[in-house]
């Protein structure tokens, strides 16, 4: 039984593991596109990946072993793969054929193995046509929600990012993803949010560092604070210290499980004035008068 995927990472059929990937990982070198300009090489690289995915896996290993390149549909592994034609991933058809869902018929491997275009006999799933991607969002839109603008294989359209989105959290852009014979699947994007130079957060809290005078911080006063929401006017007591937090509710950012807003922290940052522009009556006033000691 012919068994060419050996054949594809140039090894013998009772080769070991180590055997097997000390293969794969020469030939990766070898036919890496950005090392080999042969413009067969990216196709070459495609075949060692796929052909390493299956023999690296102790369970797909073992399947193979037992059908051998019937599961081509007869053909070598070579031949099936190019014969693919543009636009298939054989990594994503290795998957399937292998896959806790697909795999084999209860009467055993199907000798038909596939049909045109990898469409695959009975006993296999479809293709998943999901694609994956990533985008980073800015702070804000994060907190506030909106839209954003994505353009991405040829295709370009806006996304709408709902308040309050976390780190890390994937969106599902229907009808977006890989086309396969009339259909369509989603493309998952994984949101990453930037980093704001003005602000923290913490869960639905925020933190935003604000700015007053030594006079305001010693005598009280208002101060003027421009937030992501809106902007508010913040009451100060006397004797305000350096780092002290004042807490506003509902200005942080909406905790989508819960439906309730967080709040939002203000740290106070007291700005010393310097000492060349105060009148110097002043200067020996101060001089003479603050305490040496805290």
């Amino acid at each position: 039984m012919a068994k060419s995927l050996y054949e594809t990472l140039e090894v013998k059929e009772n080769a070991s593991t180590d055997e097997i990937k000390k293969a794969y990982r020469k030939l990766a070198r070898k036919y890496h596109p950005d090392v080999n300009k042969d413009k067969d090489a990216e196709d070459k690289f495609k075949e060692i990946n796929a052909a390493y995915e299956v023999l690296s896996d102790p369970e797909k290993k073992q399947q193979y072993d037992q059908f051998g390149d019937s599961m081509f549909g007869g053909q070598n592994f070579h031949d099936f793969a190019r014969g693919q034609g543009q636009g298939v991933d054989l990594d994503e058809i290795l998957r399937q054929m292998f896959g806790g869902q697909g795999g084999f018929s209860s009467s055993g491997f199907s000798q038909n193995g596939f049909n045109n275009f990898g469409g695959f006999s009975q006993g296999f799933n479809e293709p998943d046509l999901d694609t994956q991607a990533q985008i980073t969002i800015p702070f804000d839109v994060a907190v506030l929600g909106g839209k954003q603008h994505i353009s991405l294989n040829n295709d370009s359209f806006d996304i709408k990012i709902p308040e309050g989105i976390n780190n890390g959290q994937k969106i599902r852009a229907k009808g977006k993803g890989k086309s396969y014979q009339g259909q369509r699947g989603d493309l998952i994007i994984k949101i990453n949010i930037a980093s704001s130079p003005e602000y923290e957060r913490e869960g639905s809290t925020l933190i935003k560092t604000f700015d007053i005078p030594l006079k305001t911080a010693l005598f009280g006063g208002k101060v003027e604070i421009k937030t992501i929401h809106k902007t508010i006017t913040l009451k100060v007591p006397q004797n305000t210290k350096q780092n002290q937090k004042f807490r506003v509710k509902e200005l942080g950012v909406l905790d989508r499980k819960t439906s309730i807003k967080g709040d939002l922290h203000l740290k106070a940052n007291i700005i010393l004035p310097k000492l060349e522009d105060l009148e110097e009556e002043v200067q020996e006033y101060l001089q003479e008068k603050l305490p040496d000691t805290i």
